[in-house]
């Protein structure tokens, strides 16, 4: 099943998601979904926010890249836990299916020491580094309720302040599903 992608504006990508408990909910089902949503939206990374539920799940696809180093990066992280960032800060251009046509220059930690559960409950812990850690740490912002533009300098967000109100108001061109913010009254 393809969700909608829920854009900018919509209070789900300001929370900080929820552990799943095994049992929850189809976590299988669930990363397929999440998988079929990702490639029909041309990303390589998403999260569960971005589909409208504030859990600790993201799912990755590194092959659209292009990299022999990404050919084999498929996998599904559930309750993540971030246990370190470290090496130099390197920029790199990032763009998020949540803030369509914005791609800024973002700056993090080239290696991370990751645990997760995959999507069998077998838990791991695993280092990444490079563009592999990038994806990563962008997708768990997310489930920590951050986006990649709060990373951005006050001047930069002040250039796309316009370019963001317009994306939760719906007034953007996208090839995929998206969910506009409900506007309070």
């Amino acid at each position: 099943m393809i969700y909608p992608i829920v854009v900018y504006g919509d209070p789900v990508l300001r929370q900080k998601a929820v552990d799943i408990e095994p049992g929850d909910l189809d976590v299988k089902q669930l990363s397929e979904d999440m998988f079929e949503t990702m490639e029909a939206a041309h990303g390589v990374g998403l999260a569960a926010p971005q589909i409208g539920k504030s859990i600790r799940m993201f799912v990755v696809d590194g092959r659209p890249m292009e990299d022999e180093n990404m050919h084999d990066f498929v996998k599904v992280f559930i309750n993540p836990q971030l246990i370190e960032e470290n090496g130099e800060e390197w920029p790199f251009e990032e763009g998020c299916l949540s803030i369509p046509n914005i791609r800024e220059e973002v700056s993090r930690p080239k290696k991370i020491r990751l645990k997760y559960f995959d999507e069998n409950w077998t838990p791991h812990e695993e280092e990444f580094d490079g563009v592999k850690a990038r994806i990563i740490q962008h997708e768990y912002d997310h489930i920590e309720g951050v986006l990649f533009t709060d990373h951005l300098t006050p001047f930069k967000k002040r250039m796309l302040k316009g370019k963001l109100q317009n994306i939760s108001k719906g007034k953007m061109k996208v090839d995929y599903r998206v969910a506009i913010p409900v506007k309070s009254k």
